[in-house]
């Protein structure tokens, strides 16, 4: 892989770890430790994030 692809991969893998990271927060759950895993685990997070249910908020 040459510098501009490599490039372009770290700026995708970026971009989810925020989407992960906004989505986490839409369903009750920490952005920012999502976003540290999402770091880690990438599309796995997604499909977590995804599947999970929402936290029920309690007032």
């Amino acid at each position: 892989m040459d510098a501009a692809g490599s490039g372009s991969f770290v700026v995708g893998w970026g971009t989810l770890t925020l989407i992960n990271a906004g989505l986490a927060q839409a369903k009750g759950r920490s952005g920012l430790n999502w976003w540290l895993l999402s770091i880690l685990l990438g599309p796995i997070a997604t499909l977590l994030i995804v599947v999970m249910a929402p936290l029920s908020r309690e007032a």
